[in-house]
C-alpha cells in the first residue's frame, strides 16, 4: 500500500513542503529512504521501527520504501521521524485518510516520544499557504509554532497520542496559550546609569543608535569598552512583530531558541571570541548554517579585541556590512542569509595597550605600532562609520556616586530620531540612515557653505577616501536628527569629524 503524508523542511532560513512518500510491499524485509536523505535522515529508520514496536503497534515486515520529494534536494533533519512513522502506519491501514490534511514535524524517541526540534517557526510561516487543516508538533515547539497567526497548532507529546488523535479516538486542543505582547518593555540587566564617566563615549554610542551606524572604540585595557558595549541593546528601539519574526526565524533554525520561547523580543547581542572561523562569523559549513552576523540581525554584533581576529575572517565582514546580508554559494544551491546589524567593535591602542595612556608608558616600537594596526584593512575601517578614543577612568569619575543618564532616557532620544528617518525614508526602502546610498546622501545631506569648506579641508588634510567622506555626511544627518534640525550645521558635521579618529596620523 502507498501512504503520502506532508511535512516541511529548510534551505537557509526558509521553508519548502516535503512529501513523505511511503510504500509498504510484498517482499524481502527492508527499509530503503531515497530522495537525498543526510545523516540524521539516514538514521531514522531505526528510531521509527523502535518507536512505533514500542507505541504498541505492528511494524511491517515488508519491503518499505520512503521517499522524500523533492528528491532533488538534500534533507538533514530529525523533524521527517514523525511523519515518515505516520506514513508507515498509513501505509498499513492503522491510520485513516484523515492524516493526509495535517503537517508533521518531530524527532521520535526509541520509546515513542517526539522530541523538540529546530525551524519550527520558518515551517509554520510558510505552512499557512499550504492549505492544511493544522501542524502537529513537539509540546516543546508550541509556543514557537504558534507565534504565527491564521494555522491551528497542535502540541503532542507521543506517537500513540497521535494515532489515536488521527483515528477520531482522542481530541487534540490548539495551543491556545497568550504570550506576552511584543509591545512589552524590554527587560535589561544592565543600564548606562552603571557606566562612571565617558560622556564622549555614551554620546558616540547614542548618536551609532539612533542611525544604526557601526562603531569602533579604541582604548586602553579597563577603560570600559565592553562594559558600554554590553549596554548597546538598551538605548536600542524595541523590536517590531516583523522583526521580531525574523530574528527568532534565525535562532530556531540554528536549535538557539530557548525551550517554550515562542517569540525573541529583545535585541541580539553577540559577542564571538576572536578564535572564531570564517563559517562561524559568517555562516556556512558543509551543510549550510546561518553565522555570528546572522544570528546577530536586528541587534549587535561586538566584536572585542578586533586585530586578533584572523585577517580574512575579518575581510569577510565587507559584503555583510554594505548590502545587509550573506550570500552562501555552494556546488547544488546559493543560500542568502539576512545579516542587518549593529557592528560595535573594540580595540587597544597598540600592542602593548598604553598608546597615549597618561599613567603607563607604551613600548610600542613604530614598526610594531604600524604592524599592529595594520591588522585592520583600510577597506575595513573605512565601512566603520565612527571610531572613538575611550581613555581611562579617573579615580574622581569611578568615586562620584551620582548616577548618569539611564538607558530608558536615551532610548526615547534614540527612537524621536529613528521615527525622523522613518519620515524621511518611508518612499525609499530605508529605515535608518545608517543604510543611506550615494543617491540618498545626495538628497538628504546637503550641506550649506560654511560644511562644504570645513569637510573640503578636512578631506584634503587627513586624504579621506570617498567612503569615508559618505560616513561623514551619514552621520552628521543623525547628529541633526538628534537635534531634531531639518538641515545639517557645521556644528553637526564637526561632531562627526571628530568620530573618524583612525584617519588620523599615528605616532608613538
Amino acid at each position: 500500500m502507498l501512504a503520502n503524508i506532508l511535512s516541511g523542511a529548510l534551505i537557509g532560513i526558509d521553508a519548502y513542503p516535503v512529501e513523505v512518500e511511503v510504500d509498504v510491499a510484498q517482499g524481502l524485509p527492508q527499509f530503503s529512504t531515497v530522495g537525498l536523505p543526510e545523516g540524521a535522515v539516514k538514521e531514522s529508520k531505526d528510531r521509527v521501527k523502535s518507536a512505533i514496536k514500542n507505541s504498541g503497534y505492528d511494524f511491517p515486515v515488508r519491503r518499505i520504501t520512503v521517499n522524500l520529494a523533492p528528491a532533488d534536494i538534500r534533507k538533514d533533519a530529525a523533524s521527517l521521524d514523525l511523519p515518515m512513522a505516520l506514513g508507515i502506519l498509513a501505509a498499513t491501514g492503522i491510520v485513516g485518510e484523515k492524516a493526509r490534511r495535517y503537517l508533521y514535524m518531530g524527532e521520535l524517541s526509541l520509546d515513542g516520544r517526539i522530541k523538540a526540534v529546530r525551524g519550527t517557526l520558518a515551517v509554520a510561516a510558510a505552512a499557512k499557504d499550504w492549505n492544511l487543516d493544522g501542524l502537529i508538533l513537539p509540546q516543546d515547539n508550541a509556543a514557537e509554532g504558534a507565534a504565527v497567526q491564521g494555522l491551528p497548532v497542535y502540541p503532542v507529546e507521543n506517537l500513540a497520542q497521535v494515532v489515536m488523535f488521527l483515528n477520531d479516538e482522542a481530541v487534540l486542543c490548539a495551543f491556545s496559550e497568550p504570550s506576552p505582547p511584543i509591545t512589552a518593555s524590554p527587560c535589561h540587566e544592565e543600564n548606562f546609569s552603571e557606566v562612571c564617566g565617558q560622556q564622549h563615549a555614551k554620546r558616540a554610542l547614542e548618536v551609532a543608535a539612533a542611525g544604526g551606524h557601526n562603531m569602533l572604540m579604541v582604548g586602553p585595557p579597563g577603560s570600559g569598552k565592553t562594559m558600554l558595549a554590553r549596554r548597546v541593546p538598551t538605548i536600542l528601539p524595541q523590536l517590531d512583530f516583523s522583526e521580531a519574526l525574523e530574528t527568532t526565524k534565525i535562532h530556531s533554525v540554528s536549535g538557539l531558541l530557548g525551550q517554550h520561547e515562542a517569540l525573541i523580543r529583545q535585541r541580539p547581542f553577540r559577542a564571538p571570541h576572536h578564535t572564531i572561523s570564517d563559517a562561524g562569523l559568517i555562516g556556512g559549513g558543509s551543510i549550510p548554517r546561518p553565522g555570528e552576523v546572522s544570528l546577530s540581525h536586528n541587534g549587535v554584533l561586538f566584536l572585542d579585541e578586533l586585530p586578533e581576529f584572523r585577517k580574512n575572517v575579518l575581510e569577510m565582514l565587507r559584503q555583510p556590512l554594505e548590502d545587509g546580508q550573506v550570500v552562501i554559494s555552494r556546488a547544488a544551491l546559493s543560500l542568502t542569509y539576512p545579516a542587518d546589524f549593529m557592528l560595535v567593535a573594540a580595540m587597544n591602542p597598540c600592542q602593548c595597550g598604553f598608546l597615549g595612556d597618561s599613567h603607563h608608558a607604551c613600548h610600542c616600537t613604530p614598526p610594531q605600532l604600524q604592524r599592529y594596526r595594520s591588522r585592520l584593512s583600510g577597506p575595513l575601517l573605512d565601512r566603520i562609520d565612527l571610531h572613538i578614543e575611550v581613555p581611562r577612568v579617573n579615580h574622581q569619575e569611578l568615586a562620584d556616586k551620582q548616577e548618569g543618564e539611564s538607558s530608558e532616557i536615551i532610548r526615547r532620544r534614540v527612537e524621536l530620531a529613528r521615527q525622523v528617518q522613518r519620515e524621511r525614508f518611508r518612499k525609499h526602502q530605508l529605515y535608518t540612515n545608517g543604510q543611506m546610498q550615494a543617491r540618498h546622501i545626495r538628497a538628504f545631506c546637503a550641506l550649506d557653505s560654511d560644511g562644504e569648506q570645513l569637510l573640503a579641508q578636512v578631506t584634503e588634510r587627513l586624504g579621506l577616501s570617498a567612503r569615508s567622506y559618505s560616513r561623514i555626511l551619514k552621520v552628521a544627518r543623525t547628529i541633526a536628527d538628534l537635534a531634531n534640525e531639518d538641515n545639517i550645521h557645521q556644528s553637526h558635521l564637526a561632531e562627526a569629524i571628530q568620530y573618524r579618529s583612525l584617519d588620523r596620523p599615528v605616532h608613538s
